[in-house]
Formats: structure tokens, C-alpha cells, sequence
């Protein structure tokens, strides 16, 4: 059900990463999609210009930046810098896709914390609000000195999952660090869990060794924040074949789906993946498209957009939808 807020009020622009998802979420708060338009220059520089008056007003900026990450970056920064100069009375980065998020900490020597850098950026170009969905690593909103709506896709993927009404259900982490999320859903629609110990070989390739708990003759649900190269997923999916599952049903947030991504699913012996709108598909997962399930978090966000123009609170959003 859409919602109406005053348009006069509250303004939604859109850059040119996921201008589909901005239209859907407007449709959603029953306002129209902000007038504004970015441009290439002959030399290649970019050129945003807001078409209508914005001063005083509440802006939001939709801009994943999925590939090409710099240039998307790039963008997001002129729109925040040309709507502050335009008067808006507040500018909210809304970031389907957190570009960088993976490069949270050193570990190693004398390497770079571009999470915390590109927050910097984010700041500096005059964002008042940030929001996003599903971080690589929540620590990233404690990089900002402004505030982060922190959203999670729990609600858009459960409802999926709980759609399959599948018996004999287990819910498998594809490793170690995503435990938490594994025994989130398992929590909110039931069942146990399992993990699969996971080590990296170089950031395209990983190693599936062996899987902690029981999962034979079961059915499974494994869920993820992102799928870049697919390598976490697919040896995950080979290793739980190897050990007598039944089928495989697999859920992440944001389908990056980068080389090799493609030719490693094609092969992956699992049912069905979904993934949502943060970053759009295209043609790119044509070679799946039999076996893949696209959601969309439009009303997650036009949700977490009303709230933020209202002053109500977030977090609230997900106690409801977990209720339900």
C-alpha cells in the first residue's frame, strides 16, 4: 500500500546506478521522482544539475555504488554537493550498495582503510544522513560522525524463505563470520543451523573444508550479504551435495555477481538463488535466470525514508516486520 507524504516537503533524486529502484520507492511514498539530471562532459567530467527548487527542503539521493565504484562515488559526491548548494535543508546519501565496506581494518602492513576514507568523502561533500542496507561489516557505521540507518534485507529474504515452506529445513552459514546472520533466520522462521569452514586461497578463490553439524538428507537455506565472484557459495554448495542434502535454496543482498561469478554458478548444483534491487541485474544473470528469484526492497526503504522525514524511528520497522 503506498504511502502519501507531502510532496512540496520531501524530494527523492535519483543517480544513474539504480534509477529503477529511486522510481519504485517513490511510487511507494506516493511522491514524484525528484527533477535532476548527471551528464557526461566530452572530457569526461560529470555535471548534475537540480531542475526544481529544492531549498528547505528534504532530500534523499539514491546511488549504489556497485560497478564502476569510483564513478558512482564520484557521483553520489556532486548530487550531495549540489543539492547543499541548492539550500536543501538536509541531504540523505541513500546507498543500496556500500562500495569498500570489505576494506574495514589493516590486516596486514601498510594498507589502506578505504571504508573509513570513503566515509570521509561522504561527510566532506555534505551528506547530513546516510542509509544503507546490509554492510559487508556493520563496524562501518562507527566510521561516520553523522548519522547511519543501518537496514537489513531480514524482512524482503524471510518472506521468501518462509514462501518455500520447506520441511526438514537446516540454515547453513557458507563460513565463520556469518554465523549471526544464519541464526537470525533461523530464529525467525525456525530451524537449526550449520556451519562450513571457509579458507581463502586469494580474493577470488576459497576452500570449503568441512561442515559443523548435521545436514544429510536435509533441505537447505543459505543466506549471505553479497555474491561477488561466488566462490564462497558454490564451493559451499559443492561441499553440502558431497554430505547427502536434498535441495539447495540460497538468498544474498546484493548481486554483484562479478567475474567469474557467472561461470561458477552455472555449474553450482543449488534450486534457487534470490537476491534483491539494490544493485540492478540487467542481462548479466541471464545464464541463471531459470533458477533465479529477484526481490525488490522498495517498501524496506520508502518504509525507512517515511520514518526519517517523519522523525520516527527505524529500528522499529524491523520489530514490526519480524512480528509478522
Amino acid at each position: 500500500m503506498a504511502l502519501q507524504l507531502d510532496a512540496t516537503k520531501i524530494k527523492v533524486f535519483a543517480g544513474r546506478a539504480n534509477p529503477e529502484l529511486a522510481a519504485k520507492v517513490c511510487k511507494y511514498l506516493g511522491v514524484p521522482l525528484g527533477d535532476g539530471k548527471a551528464e557526461l562532459f566530452p572530457d569526461g567530467e560529470l555535471m548534475v544539475k537540480v531542475e526544481e527548487d529544492v531549498r528547505g527542503r528534504d532530500c534523499y539521493v539514491f546511488q549504489p555504488t556497485s560497478h564502476p565504484s569510483n564513478a558512482n562515488l564520484m557521483e553520489l559526491f556532486i548530487w550531495i554537493d549540489c543539492l547543499k548548494r541548492a539550500s536543501a535543508r538536509r541531504v540523505t546519501a541513500v546507498m543500496p550498495y556500500f562500495a569498500y565496506a570489505r576494506q574495514d581494518r589493516k590486516d596486514e602492513g601498510r594498507t589502506p582503510i578505504t571504508a573509513k576514507l570513503v566515509a570521509n568523502l561522504i561527510e566532506r561533500a555534505g551528506a547530513d544522513r546516510v542509509v544503507a542496507v546490509d554492510l559487508h561489516a556493520a563496524q562501518v557505521q562507527g566510521f561516520f560522525d553523522i548519522p547511519v540507518d543501518h537496514l537489513n534485507a531480514g524482512p524482503v529474504l524471510g518472506k521468501w524463505f518462509k514462501s518455500l515452506k520447506l520441511a526438514n529445513r537446516v540454515f547453513v552459514s557458507p563460513d565463520v563470520g556469518n554465523v549471526k546472520r544464519a541464526q537470525a533466520y533461523a530464529n525467525m522462521i525456525g530451524g537449526e543451523i550449520c556451519i562450513i569452514d571457509k579458507r581463502r586461497k586469494s580474493g577470488s578463490q576459497t576452500e570449503a573444508r568441512h561442515i559443523i553439524g548435521d545436514v544429510r538428507d536435509k533441505n537447505v537455506l543459505m543466506v549471505d550479504d553479497m555474491i561477488t565472484t561466488a566462490g564462497t557459495v558454490t564451493q559451499a554448495c559443492k561441499i553440502l551435495k558431497d554430505n547427502g542434502v536434498k535441495e539447495i535454496y540460497m538468498a544474498a543482498t546484493h548481486a554483484v555477481f562479478a567475474p567469474p561469478a557467472m561461470e561458477r554458478l552455472v555449474e553450482a548444483p543449488f534450486t534457487k538463488l534470490a537476491v534483491t534491487d539494490t544493485i540492478p541485474i540487467g542481462n548479466r544473470a541471464d545464464a541463471i535466470k531459470d533458477r533465479l528469484v529477484q526481490l525488490s526492497v522498495a517498501e524496506l526503504f520508502g518504509e525507512a525514508i517515511a520514518r526519517i522525514h517523519k522523525d520516527e524511528s527505524v529500528s522499529a520497522l524491523f520489530n514490526e516486520k519480524n512480528e509478522k
